[in-house]
C-alpha cells in the first residue's frame, strides 16, 4: 500500500524535478499532468484531488514525469493540447499547438466580426492538428472552412478534432501541397496559415521539445521564408474582394515579408500584430477593399 502524499506538497516537489530538467512553467505542467490523470479540472484538482490520488494514479504520474524529464513534449505524452480554451487531440504527426497561433485566430475572428460577415468562406493552408480551422468554425458558427495539408496523417488528426469539438459539418478537408487542390473559381474571405518558417540555421538551436515536431511543418528553407513566398505569390488568386491573407511568421521575419509584398502590386495593405511576447507575429495582407 502506497502512502498518498499531501497534494500541494507533491505538486511542488515534482515540479522541482521538472525544473531541474530545464523545463519552464513546471508547476503549471504538474497541474496539467494531475488534471489529465485524475480526469478533473484545476478547481476540482485542488478541492478533491487528494481523494482521487491512489497507487495507480501515482504510478502513471511518475511515468509521465520520467518521460517529460527527457524533454519529450507533454502534449504528445498526454495526446492533448489546449488552444483557445478547447482541448485538442495531438500526436507527433502534427506540430504541438502554441499560444502564438492564437494571435492569428484572434486576428481573423476580429476581422470577420468587425466586417459583420456572418457566413465567411475560410481557407486554412497547412491545417496540421486543426486548431485554426476548428477554432474559426467554433467561434464563427456560420463559417465554412476548407482545410488543406500535404500530410494525410495530419488531416486525420484534424478530422478527429473537428468531430470531437462538434464542427465537423463546417470543415472540408483536401490533401494538397499549398494551393494545388483548389479550383481557380474558389474564393475565400480569409486565407490563414501557420506555415513552416524556421530557417535551416535556426533549427539546431531550438528547444529540445520542438525537435519532436515534424520537420515538414517547421523548416522553411535557408532563410525560413520558402513557404511564405508561395503564400504571398499564390494567395491573391483565391482571395475574395475585401478579404485578407493572414499568416504567422518567425520573430525576425516581418520586415522581410514586407519587402516581398512591396514588390507585388496586387497587395494594397500590409500590417502586422504582435503576440503576447511582443514579437511581430501575424502578417495581414489585403488586395484592396
Amino acid at each position: 500500500m502506497v502512502e498518498v502524499p499531501y497534494l500541494p506538497h507533491f505538486i511542488s516537489q515534482r515540479a522541482r524535478v521538472l525544473e531541474d530538467a530545464g523545463i519552464e512553467c513546471a508547476h503549471a505542467e504538474m497541474e496539467w499532468i494531475l488534471c489529465h490523470v485524475l480526469g478533473v479540472d484545476r478547481l476540482t484538482l485542488y478541492m478533491h484531488g487528494q481523494e482521487l490520488l491512489d497507487e495507480t494514479a501515482l504510478r502513471r504520474i511518475e511515468e509521465i514525469i520520467a518521460r517529460r524529464r527527457e524533454r519529450y513534449p507533454l502534449q504528445f505524452i498526454l495526446e492533448e493540447a489546449w488552444f483557445y480554451g478547447r482541448k485538442f487531440y495531438t500526436n507527433p504527426s502534427v506540430m504541438a499547438p502554441t499560444p502564438e497561433t492564437e494571435t492569428l485566430c484572434e486576428a481573423a475572428i476580429k476581422f470577420l466580426r468587425l466586417r459583420n460577415i456572418k457566413a465567411p468562406r475560410v481557407l486554412d493552408v497547412g491545417v496540421g492538428s486543426g486548431v485554426i480551422a476548428v477554432t474559426l468554425a467554433a467561434e464563427m458558427p456560420g463559417a465554412s472552412v476548407l482545410a488543406l495539408d500535404i500530410s494525410e496523417e495530419a488531416l486525420q488528426v484534424a478530422r478527429r478534432n473537428a468531430a470531437d469539438l462538434g464542427v465537423a459539418d463546417q470543415i472540408e478537408y483536401r490533401r494538397s501541397d499549398f494551393f494545388g487542390a483548389l479550383r481557380e473559381d474558389e474564393k475565400f474571405v480569409v486565407i490563414l496559415s501557420n506555415p513552416p518558417y524556421i530557417s535551416e540555421l535556426e533549427y539546431p538551436t531550438l528547444q529540445k521539445e520542438v525537435m519532436h515536431d515534424p520537420k515538414i511543418a517547421m523548416l522553411g528553407g535557408s532563410d525560413g521564408l520558402d513557404a511564405v513566398r508561395v503564400i504571398v505569390a499564390e494567395a491573391p488568386r483565391f482571395l475574395a474582394g475585401g478579404g485578407r491573407v493572414m499568416f504567422e511568421v518567425g520573430y525576425n521575419q516581418a520586415e522581410a515579408v514586407a519587402k516581398l509584398t512591396e514588390a507585388d502590386s496586387r497587395y494594397q495593405s500590409f500590417s502586422y500584430i504582435k503576440d503576447l511576447a511582443g514579437v511581430d507575429r501575424v502578417i495581414i495582407l489585403g488586395c484592396g477593399d
